[in-house]
């Protein structure tokens, strides 16, 4: 993996799916991130080739729910995020996928009270040693470049002795939101305090917040220094962000994610959040596009809401006759 220079899909929950990281690479993201996935449940999964869709598929035994699924199209580019606070589990689900995957990701800046509960996300950021244990089991034991993403801390010298410590492990890229954990959404990113980060280390460093159009990557970029920028919620209400000839209209964007949803049999529930949160921003769910997703109840509902019905029925005749 080559961390200078590159366009970052951000890991987004429930968000972060095939589909969403296919499309921004498909816009010009060079590098996607999926969504966290948590240890505990990812050592109880299994890897399998599903030769229905062309997927590779990791799959929770005895629920038989696909946890996570990827596919060789996205092989060098994907970055697996894992939800720990345990360097042996924390192996354990990472050598199942490792092969599979460009890069594995710690999470170490969810905010969510789930994961601070679970002493894991942001709950890290106070446990330095725990920090540096599963960082370096990781390296040791796996070939996959090792990364992780961080929050500041309540002073930038203190991020900046973290990162350093962090450095130290031997990850090959650091990955900073602009924010505190107590900060909102609604509150500015710190690009000044990513600058700290980067002056202090020799590691590429990936800047995140506050990029909502594609200036703002070269504008975090010139700020802060830092080799590469990540985008979370920008890429969420249109991945075409990622695009150097600019965004293309919404509507487009919605109906080729609705394809590739199709296409890889994307969860329902999955597929319909991210749909409520692209119409959040830009509409009102209380508006008849918003109501009807969410009453559809599969994705033939959302095929024929968006004239996608003749993709869908073409998509599945295909597969029948392949299998």
């Amino acid at each position: 993996m080559d961390y200078e220079n590159k366009l970052v899909l951000a890991p987004m929950v429930r968000v972060g799916t095939l589909p969403l990281r296919l499309l921004a690479a498909q816009y010009g993201a060079d590098i996607t991130y999926g969504e966290e996935i948590i240890d505990h449940k990812f050592v109880k999964c299994e890897r399998r080739v599903n030769e229905h869709i062309g997927s590779t598929d990791f799959v929770e035994k005895g629920a038989e729910s696909v946890v996570f699924r990827t596919c060789n199209q996205e092989r060098n580019q994907v970055v697996f995020q894992l939800g720990t606070s345990n360097a042996v589990r924390a192996l354990t689900a990472a050598q199942i996928v490792c092969k599979d995957v460009a890069a594995i990701d710690i999470n170490m800046g969810c905010p969510r009270s789930f994961s601070i509960s679970g002493g894991m996300g942001a709950a890290l950021l106070t446990k330095p040693e725990l920090i540096h244990d599963i960082l370096t089991t990781l390296r040791r034991n796996l070939v996959t470049p090792v990364t992780c993403k961080i929050r500041l801390l309540k002073s930038s010298q203190d991020t900046v002795e973290l990162a350093r410590r962090i450095e130290k492990t031997g990850v090959s890229a650091l990955a900073v939101h602009g924010r505190r954990v107590a900060d909102r959404p609604r509150d500015p990113a710190k690009w000044s305090e990513i600058a700290d980060i980067v002056a202090a280390l020799s590691i590429p460093v990936i800047a995140n917040g506050d990029v909502f159009e594609y200036d703002d990557f070269q504008h975090i970029k010139d700020a802060t220094g830092a080799s590469s920028v990540m985008v979370a919620r920008g890429a969420l209400w249109n991945a075409s962000i990622f695009s150097p000839e600019g965004k293309v209209p919404w509507d487009d964007v919605k109906r080729e994610y609705i394809r590739k949803s199709i296409l890889w049999d994307n969860d329902i529930k999955s597929t319909k959040h991210t749909l409520k949160e692209m119409i959040m921003h830009y509409s009102s769910l209380e508006l008849p596009e918003g109501k009807a997703v969410i009453k559809s109840e599969c994705l033939a509902d959302l095929a024929q809401l968006y004239g996608e019905d003749k993709y869908y029925q073409i998509v599945n005749a295909k597969r029948f006759l392949v299998n």
